[in-house]
């Protein structure tokens, strides 16, 4: 029997020999893609190839790609732990043509690798095949080349007449863009289980199970519906790891295959469990896959977006380990089987397995605190559901108060046959629901974006200044024209440029595009695919298409960003070397005036360590060592150690930027060519920008420098201003402190020797109710610290007493009652102080015997205390 591993390493090794590039997995994380939260499918990082926006140097590839579907429009949380193959984390392995080969050949290699005794040898009569209902092409290529018999092949149609194309054998990339029809392989479990193939009325059953789809790419959708044919058509195939070990290991759910039994076994001995087949273990063996790799991918548990969706998933997978008897921590524990049964795939969290377990056991001990006392207040409101339905509010209480995703609220309920009032939960949360929801703004037209044929050859990183270069195309708003007049504004493409387009947090170039009779100016650089547009206004003159210019950068601004860029690769492998190697760049920002970095970090920098940080780059600039570029093969440079940097995306051959060995990172941006040019690295702040990820920002060469003269500056004249020296400004501002600290204390004697003696006159004005003294007084600019003094003083001098103050201290009120422990029986303070607060738009609370309050309408004081005075009438 196969593993699973042998398996993944099968399907990369077949298309391989069929002329593949096999590539590596991507991130989680989707990079440059703003419709998409996770990575769901293995076309996800060669979508810009479909869309026609990048080239790479192969036109076939196949990946085994991990992918997450738990949140979002791709979102199977609920499901997970109560089907057969319903998970939050997979593999989905995948071959792709970039207009290379189509139908005939996709649909041979499918047969070939699943058919043949060489590879998977499973029995043809066992797979049946659907076509779209009017893709002859494929269901001809599958009857009369392939053999597979005309009952076994099914047509797929429409959900819907008045809605062409919305069919299971039709894929769409989005509302635009790419599509096509595809043709599904199912595999046949046998008359022993239930179910239909696909297009009957029994599809749902678990008999037939589609274990591989193959998209054809051939046309591109316009907004309006138009249909496309596209120049060159593509394929694109997912095959779920997963579902095809369960075939090939002679099991029905995906829950009973090789990686899966090893996973619920070392759970049930972590929490001694004997009964395997419980549910809350195939939720916990599922969620720690996802959980690893999103950590490993650089997600950290959050209150928003990816993060939360990561913090909901350990939330789950915490609370039924709760349900399997856990006492204590146990999830991370989980992480080294998991990497071990991965096989080659797991070499990404053994690399990791520390900050991953970590990053953990940290939020598993956080949520410990308060999952007891959630749960005991949902066990309460569920003894108390009516009509099955826990309501809105509560499901909110849980979330808010608690820290309970609406999932794990809708999980506990479901074991007691409850629904959760979800409409009023919404309504309770649309603020935090719609940051939770995030992936709900992921989307685009992917037609709505500047394409043009060809290639923009960078000459920047030796040239700053180009004699002859040609325009190759002109857009305004949007739209392609053939020229452009002076005073319009535009985007100008080129076939060669010094103009360094926007990525990798580098910005664009600005500066001129200029004839002798016009000028251009650019204000920013843009990358559209293998082009690049140059952004701004025409100052003077006219540009045509096919136009001969000169280009001109801002060689000035270009030097500072050079300082910037190159501090940034110092900058990083200095966090590493203080920090850890958990550091993972989260996004940059490399400007003119200043270089931000934003990365992976649970805690808070100490000051030693940012001076720390701070010395070891400043250290590597006066080395003046040299920074160097070469290009070499991917797999070299990770050899040598080099580390990708945040937004980029890499083909086979790649740039390697240099500072000795301090540094060595994949990068396609321009740098310095000694680390001495930078000058001064000064680090200028450092914080928070989100759970577990932080950043710092940092000035180099003159900024720095102007940083520091105006540090300088406000030292002189502070210290002026205390009549001190810059040596003993510190010394100075301490003997200040103490001064204020001994001028607060004697103020405050002052008052509270005032108000002893406001006190004694007071007492003189108390009234006698049934034989309790009662004063009710409002005193004017008393702070509350003063008046409970007072309070306290009256209750000693008066007996039996009830003391009520009011304060106005600008717009804010301050309410005070005493009363004498003897009266407490009849008078409650916390009672009165709230009547009275209701009268100033306040409230408070507090003791029997001494209670406050604050308020916002200090006009309606009069009315408070009448109100005080009624209310003790009554009482006493």
């Amino acid at each position: 029997m196969k593993t699973t591993s042998q398996i993944r390493q099968s399907f990369l090794d077949f298309f391989e020999s069929k002329g593949h590039s096999v590539i590596d997995s991507s991130s989680l994380v989707p990079e440059n893609d703003p419709t998409l939260l996770f990575t769901n499918a293995g076309m996800n990082q060669f979508k810009d190839v479909f869309l026609g926006l990048d080239k790479r140097n192969y036109s076939r590839a196949t990946t085994s790609q991990r992918c997450v579907r738990a949140g979002g429009k791709h979102n199977d949380l609920e499901n997970v732990g109560y089907t057969a193959r319903h998970h939050t984390f997979f593999e989905m392995l995948g071959n792709f043509s970039f207009g290379d080969y189509f139908k005939k050949d996709a649909i041979h290699f499918a047969w070939e690798f699943l058919t043949s005794s060489q590879w998977l040898a499973l029995p043809k009569e066992k797979l049946w095949v659907t076509v779209y209902k009017t893709d002859d092409e494929a269901y001809n290529i599958w009857r009369d080349e392939v053999g597979v018999p005309a009952e076994r092949i099914i047509r797929i149609g429409d959900k819907s007449e008045d809605q062409p194309y919305n069919s299971d054998n039709f894929w769409q990339m989005g509302d635009t863009g790419p599509c096509g029809p595809c043709s599904e392989i199912f595999y046949d479990h046998g008359d022993h289980i239930w179910g239909g193939p696909p297009g009957s009325p029994e599809e749902d059953g678990d008999r037939y199970i589609e274990i591989w789809n193959l998209v054809f790419m051939q046309f591109n959708r316009q907004a309006d519906g138009t249909m496309e044919k596209l120049p060159k058509p593509s394929v694109d195939t997912g095959m779920g790891l997963e579902r095809i070990s369960a075939v090939l290991q002679h099991v029905n759910s995906n829950y009973e295959i090789d990686i899966f039994e090893t996973l619920i076994k070392e759970v049930a001995t972590q929490l001694n469990v004997t009964d395997l087949d419980n549910k809350s273990l195939r939720v916990v063996a599922d969620h720690i896959r996802s959980c690893a790799y999103l950590i490993a991918d650089g997600v950290v548990p959050s209150n928003e977006g990816r993060g939360y969706v990561l913090r909901r998933i350990i939330r789950r997978a915490v609370r039924h380990g709760n349900l399997l008897g856990a006492k204590e921590s146990f999830f991370y524990k989980l992480v080294p089987t998991l990497s071990k049964v991965m096989g080659k795939a797991g070499d990404l969290l053994t690399e990791k397995q520390a900050h991953i377990q970590k990053t953990l056991k940290a939020e598993e001990e956080q949520f410990a605190r308060t999952l007891e006392r959630g749960l005991s207040l949902l066990e309460d409101a569920l003894s108390k559901v009516e009509n099955n339905v826990l309501s809105g509010e509560v499901a909110f209480k849980l979330y808010d108060t608690y820290g309970f995703p609406l999932d794990l609220t809708a999980d506990v309920c479901r074991d007691r046959e409850i629904s959760v009032d979800e409409a009023g939960f919404e309504k309770e949360m649309q603020a935090q629901r719609e940051r939770a929801k995030a992936s709900s703004s992921f989307g685009m037209d992917y037609n709505n974006v500047i394409k043009v044929e060809g290639t923009t050859i960078f000459e920047g990183y030796t040239e700053t200044t180009l004699d002859e270069s040609k325009i190759i195309a002109l857009f305004c708003n949007g739209e392609s024209v053939e020229s452009i007049q002076s005073g319009e504004n535009a985007v100008v493409i080129l076939d060669r440029t010094p103009f360094y387009g926007e990525s990798g947090g580098q910005v664009g170039d600005s500066g001129h595009i200029f004839t002798e009779i016009c000028k251009f100016a650019v204000n920013d650089t843009q990358k559209y695919g293998g082009v690049f547009g140059h952004i701004g206004q025409l100052e003077s003159g006219s540009l045509s298409v096919g136009d001969t210019v000169k280009t001109q950068i801002d060689e000035q601004r270009r030097n500072a960003i050079k300082l910037n860029h190159s501090a940034t690769h110092l900058l990083h492998s200095a966090l590493r070397q203080v920090l850890g190697t958990h550091v993972a760049q989260k996004g940059s920002l490399v400007a003119e005036d200043i270089l931000r970095f934003d990365f992976s970090q649970p805690e808070a920098i100490t000051k030693q360590q940012l001076e720390e940080i701070e010395q070891i780059v400043n250290r590597e600039v006066r080395k003046n060592s040299p920074v160097t570029t070469e290009i070499m093969d991917i797999e070299t440079a990770k050899e040598q150690g080099a580390m990708a940097l945040f937004g980029e995306k890499y083909g086979d051959k790649v740039r390697v930027v240099k500072m000795t060995e301090f540094s060595v990172e994949l990068c396609g941006g321009t740098h310095v060519t000694q680390t001495g040019e930078i000058g001064l690295f000064k680090l200028i702040s450092e914080g928070a920008v989100a759970a577990g990820i932080r950043r710092v920002e940092a000035v180099t060469g003159e900024k720095a420098l102007e940083w520091v003269q105006r540090q300088q500056k406000m030292v002189q004249q502070s210290a002026e201003l205390l009549k001190a020296d810059s040596a003993s400004l510190v010394e100075k501002i301490q003997q200040l402190q103490e001064k204020a600290k001994r001028t607060e204390k004697e103020l405050q004697q002052l008052k509270e020797k005032m108000a002893s003696q406001a006190g004694a006159d007071l007492a003189k004005q108390a009234e006698n109710i049934n034989g309790v003294n009662v004063i009710i007084q409002q005193l004017e600019n008393v702070e509350t610290k003063a008046l409970r003094t007072m309070v306290d003083d009256l209750k000693n001098q008066l007996g039996s007493a009830v003391i009520v103050f009011a304060s106005a201290m600008g717009e804010k009120v301050n309410l005070v009652v005493g009363v004498s422990k003897d009266t407490t029986s009849k008078i409650n303070a916390g009672l009165l102080v709230n009547e009275m607060a209701q009268q100033v738009g306040g409230k408070g609370g507090g003791r029997p015997d001494m209670a406050m309050a604050g308020g916002t309408q200090p006009e309606n004081i009069n009315v408070a205390l009448a109100k005080a005075k009624d209310w003790i009438q009554t009482k006493l």
